[in-house]
């Protein structure tokens, strides 16, 4: 006589994995919301590359990211940023981080758009400064008031933002719960779109 075979579920990185297929998944919000550190994360639960555009784009130009607005200004570094994520987006699967920046030029993001599933990490003032003013590396905010700076980031970019395919909630809680938050969504919005 045979036993039944009793499968166990499958885990939520083996779901999310299968969601996301070939696809790229490309983190977006602003400077703090955690899309490195938690990207790093999420591309090892996945089993996939994780690439950082920032540091791409740092190796390219063998300049750092303030560096090259130093020398180039805004204008050219979103070029030189544009051709990146183009060149990053054509393969995968793979996590790709983005500069803050990078989904608000409307080039850059319609190679987000194309190249994969776009999270944003929204994350409200007081996280993001708590993050961000731990160091003084980041250009945009060497202002008489980085924190105005910030919030007036925040409130410029952030309706560009909620473009995003998905939004995921950056907030103070561990960066592997966050992962499984943004597994979750993977999973989720595959789900919601197998049942249309």
């Amino acid at each position: 006589m045979s036993h039944p075979v009793l499968t166990v579920a499958e885990s939520l990185k083996d779901r999310a994995r299968a969601a996301l297929g070939s696809r790229n998944l490309i983190l977006v919000g602003l400077m703090g919301a955690g899309k490195s550190s938690v990207g790093r994360i999420v591309a090892h639960q996945l089993g996939i590359p994780f690439v950082d555009s920032d540091a791409e784009i740092e190796k390219v130009s063998r300049m750092s990211i303030g560096e090259l607005f130093a020398a180039y200004g805004e204008e050219e570094f979103r070029a030189l940023e544009t051709r990146v994520m183009k060149r990053l987006l054509k393969n995968g699967p793979r996590v790709v981080s983005t500069g803050g920046g990078a989904f608000i030029n409307d080039r850059t993001r319609k190679h987000i758009k194309k190249g994969g599933v776009s999270i944003w990490l929204k994350a409200d003032l007081d996280v993001l400064w708590e993050r961000v003013s731990k160091r003084d590396t980041r250009p945009l905010l060497k202002t008489e008031n980085p924190k105005q700076t910030l919030e007036n980031l925040m409130n410029a970019r952030y309706p560009i933002y909620e473009l995003a395919d998905l939004t995921v909630l950056s907030r103070d809680v561990r960066k592997e719960l966050m992962a499984d938050e943004i597994l979750q969504a993977v999973i989720d919005a595959r789900t919601e779109s197998a049942a249309r």
